[in-house]
């Protein structure tokens, strides 16, 4: 198998060309290339698939097998895409949770979302699906949250048990735009835990999504927010429509080629 290994602001993945439909991997395959002691090691593997009705299926599994959609792993996939000739800077592809459109700038790649219709709220947590569901908790610290237990007994609870849920601890807080620039902004910090996963990873695209629409759902002023991963900052952009929901979502964020290699 002939592999290549992208990753976006530390979400790092597999990338398979599966255009001749030959590459169809067990739940157990996947399971062991993702393991990064016995296998290449990744947050999931991505095939790209022929598909009649856009540029290309991104065909998304988390390293337990389970399926969803991916942000950082599509933002990787548009990326992969342009290597293997298939777009140049814009694309349609489509995912487990319908069509996306995607825009390369340089090494910038933006995804269009899923529109978001509501967002549940439970005293000040949040519930929201950006293609993958996640669970919101604000706290003053993201550093010092004990996130393996805190965001076990959310994920495994009843409610969330059979399905699982990602849960994401976000604080609020000043930013500052990079060095040199002298310009600070209120953005988010964020830690998440990941369903399929099963343990914290250093982005999540989705993630990093249902953290800023939270937020815009509480400064409705808003139309874009900074988010800073352990991996990396993302953007997201949005249109507020207040109780409705949110409309036209981008997530924006850089993608890399890593290495590519053969496994046997």
């Amino acid at each position: 198998m002939h592999f290549h290994k992208y990753q976006g602001t530390g979400n790092d993945f597999i990338l398979v060309d599966g255009r001749d439909g030959k590459f169809t991997p067990s739940r157990q395959e996947i399971v062991k290339l993702c393991d990064r002691r016995f296998g290449i090691g990744s947050d999931g593997i991505i095939i790209i698939e022929e598909t009649g009705d856009a540029d290309f299926y991104m065909n998304f599994f988390n390293p337990d097998g389970s399926q969803s959609f991916c942000g950082n792993g599509s933002r990787c996939a548009i990326l992969f895409a342009k290597k293997l000739g298939i777009i140049e800077s814009h694309t349609t592809f489509k995912a487990i949770d319908g069509t996306h459109q995607g825009v390369i700038e340089n090494n910038v790649v933006r995804i269009h979302m899923r529109n978001v219709l509501g967002v549940e709220q439970q005293a000040a947590h949040y519930i929201i699906h950006t293609g993958s569901p996640h669970y919101i908790i604000y706290v003053d610290d993201v550093d010092t949250v004990d996130l393996m237990t805190e965001a076990r007994a959310i994920r495994f609870n009843p409610r969330f048990k059979e399905e699982g849920i990602n849960v994401n601890f976000v604080e609020a807080s000043p930013l500052s735009l990079g060095e040199g620039q002298g310009e600070v902004v209120k953005g988010l910090r964020l830690r998440t835990y990941e369903r399929g996963v099963e343990g914290e990873t250093l982005s999540c695209g989705t993630g990093v999504t249902a953290a800023a629409l939270s937020y815009a759902h509480q400064h409705p002023e808003l139309k874009s927010v900074i988010v800073q991963t352990r991996g990396g900052q993302l953007s997201v952009e949005m249109k507020n429509l207040g109780d409705d929901g949110f409309e036209d979502i981008w997530l924006i964020g850089p993608a890399q080629f890593v290495y590519e290699g053969d496994m046997g």
